[in-house]
C-alpha cells in the first residue's frame, strides 16, 4: 500500500485526483499507476483501470484472480465492474468513498470470489485527499 501512496502522490503533483493503484502477484509487483483522467483527457483513466491494463498485459491474461490490488481510494462503480470482469483475488482500499465508491451505488459489484480489505493506510489516503482539494478550492 505503500506504493500505491506514492502513485497518488505522483497524481497529486501532476494535478490529478491522488489516487494510486498497485496490482502484485506472487510478492511481487506488477502493475502500479494513478489518475490521468486530466493528463489524457481520458474520464476512465482511473488509476485501477490503468494498473488492471497493466497487469493483465504482463500476466498475458485478462483474469487476475490470483492478484491483490492496492488502491488509495474505494473504487467506483465503473472499477469495479472492471475489477470484476478481471476477477482480481483482492482487494485493499485506503479510503472509503461513501459519494462515489462502489459500495454506496452497488455493493455486489464484485466477483463473489473477490475478498475485500478496506482501511489499509486510510488516514495517510484520506490526507492527501483532503490536501488536493483543499488546495484545489484556493
Amino acid at each position: 500500500m505503500n506504493e500505491a501512496l506514492k502513485q497518488a502522490k505522483n497524481a497529486f503533483e501532476e494535478g490529478e485526483i491522488p489516487v494510486g493503484a498497485v496490482i502484485v502477484s506472487k510478492n511481487r509487483i506488477i502493475a502500479k499507476a494513478y489518475n490521468q483522467t486530466e493528463k489524457l483527457n481520458d474520464v476512465t483513466a482511473h488509476a485501477e483501470m490503468l494498473a488492471i491494463t497493466s497487469a493483465a498485459n504482463y500476466m498475458g491474461a485478462k483474469y487476475l484472480n490470483d492478484c491483490r490490488l492496492y488502491v488509495t481510494l474505494e473504487p467506483c462503480v465503473m472499477c469495479g465492474g472492471a475489477l470484476f470482469w478481471s476477477q482480481i483475488g483482492e482487494i485493499h482500499y485506503g479510503a472509503s468513498d461513501p459519494r462515489r465508491g462502489y459500495l454506496q451505488s452497488n455493493p455486489g459489484i464484485l466477483h463473489i470470489k473477490t475478498k475485500v480489505f478496506s482501511g489499509t493506510l486510510a488516514q495517510e489516503s484520506e490526507q492527501l485527499l483532503v490536501e488536493f482539494f483543499k488546495k484545489l478550492r484556493k
